[in-house]
């Protein structure tokens, strides 16, 4: 599994999650940058993605993501 891979896997949901299908994720990305990602959406975003990948993040962690690659980071580090 590749940063590139989970990326991709992000980006699909969050384009089902916001009914947006130009979204686009990048490493870089930010809640802000993405118009309706809400503090609402993130919740759903993030227990979304627990779901697809079997694993749970804790609450600091969710709390100190900043940008999409810190999410993919986490990822990795869970699932190895």
């Amino acid at each position: 599994m590749t940063d590139a891979d989970i990326l991709q896997t992000l980006t699909r949901i969050l384009r089902d999650l916001l009914g947006d299908q130009s979204i686009t994720l990048t490493a870089t990305t930010t809640r802000p940058d993405v118009p309706r990602w809400d503090s609402f959406a993130y919740v759903t975003f993030i227990v979304a993605v627990e779901a697809e990948y079997g694993i749970k993040f804790n609450l600091a962690d969710v709390e100190s993501f900043e940008t999409v690659g810190d999410i993919v980071k986490q990822i990795e580090t869970l699932k190895s």
